[in-house]
């Protein structure tokens, strides 16, 4: 790792450079222009990601779409008895209360206007019915003509939302994009490092503090730097301490006034990172940190190896947020765009 540069109670940790020895011009932490970041082969739309994507939701097929099969099976006739059956499944299977009540009530109707003949019908309906909640809110998420466009990482400990930060900004930085990371999360030591690791595998630079520093203070720094080095992309790391504690929430009223000070209009989007694997409890996560911080976006994680895969659904359609990101793995090609229709296909597929 580079010579960390010092100012104040700020450490801005350089991106690897070809000559680790040498002494950065300038030692304010604030001036300098970001480095070039090294060349990365960019693997995102290399890989078979559908099938990854597949086989990743292979568990969550198994207990929802798998369970409905067997439902379904042989039915040469649907009733209410059928749907009230089929309820119980999409609920137990974390789509969630309100949308499966959402999701019945539309195939009652289509009962009743006689266009579900059969199971296979059925099955078909419910896939189109899942699909146009999850368009109904989809957008992508577009870096645009903002610059710096500031991108503020919420959720609680554990979801996997500073490993989200990291693949982002390789994700950018393979793009073209000039990319610095803010260690906003100053609670947990352990978050920092895992940043700063993941700026050296990215050629992108940390601002960061000491342990214990106020937040808004590392983010005060990040904004400037950000502003001085002409930078595309600030994205912002926060603590996620149990999504309970009140005095979370106001930090993230702080953080959110420091950012719109002292660039107008920022934060450009706030992603909710959330574990799918907690399955209903991301809905409580979602609920308080909707309200407080002004969440516009979700990225769902660790998608692969639960069952808990519906609760994509029920997130995305019951807040009316549209769902970024979705991972399914490890590597660092495995955060991608959420596609309504790719998840939807990947799920009903055998």
């Amino acid at each position: 790792m580079d010579k960390i540069v010092t100012v104040a109670n700020m450490e801005v940790f350089p991106s690897s450079k070809s000559e680790p020895e040498s002494q950065p011009e300038d030692v304010d932490g604030t001036q300098s222009p970001v480095s070039e970041s090294p060349a990365i082969i960019n693997p995102f739309g290399v890989v078979d990601f559908f099938g990854k994507l597949k086989q990743g939701l292979q568990k969550t097929r198994d207990g929802l779409v798998g369970r409905i099969d067997t439902l379904l099976l042989g039915k040469k006739e649907i009733d209410a008895d059928t749907l009230e059956e089929l309820e119980e499944i999409l609920i137990t299977s974390d789509i969630g209360v309100k949308t499966t009540v959402e999701l019945i009530r539309t195939l009652e109707q289509r009962l009743g206007r006689n266009e579900l003949k059969d199971g296979e019908a059925l099955r078909l309906a419910l896939k189109e019915e899942i699909l146009a909640r999850l368009t109904a809110h989809h957008a992508r998420l577009e870096i645009g003509g903002q610059r710096p466009f500031v991108l503020l990482v919420i959720g609680v400990n554990g979801v996997g939302k500073t490993t989200t930060i990291g693949k982002l900004a390789a994700r950018f930085s393979a793009d073209g994009k000039r990319v610095l990371l803010a260690a906003a999360d100053t609670f947990r030591a352990a978050a920092a490092e895992q940043l700063v690791v993941w700026g050296e595998r990215c050629g992108v630079d940390v601002i960061r503090h000491k342990e214990g520093a106020d937040p808004s203070a590392v983010v005060f720094d990040a904004c400037k730097a950000a502003l001085a080095r002409e930078v595309d992309v600030l994205i912002v790391d926060t603590a996620g301490r149990l999504h309970t504690k009140v005095n979370l929430m106001e930090e993230m009223k702080k953080i959110r006034r420091v950012i719109g000070r002292e660039i107008p209009g920022a934060p450009h989007e706030t992603l909710l990172v959330v574990d799918a694997a907690t399955g209903q409890n991301a809905i409580s996560q979602a609920r308080l940190f909707k309200d407080a911080a002004h969440v516009s976006g979700i990225a769902l994680t660790k998608l692969d190896g639960t069952a808990k895969g519906g609760i994509v659904v029920a997130v995305s359609h019951e807040f009316a947020l549209p769902v970024r990101y979705i991972g399914v793995g490890e590597q660092i090609d495995d955060l991608r765009d959420f596609d309504p229709r790719e998840f939807t296909d990947a799920l009903f597929q055998g």
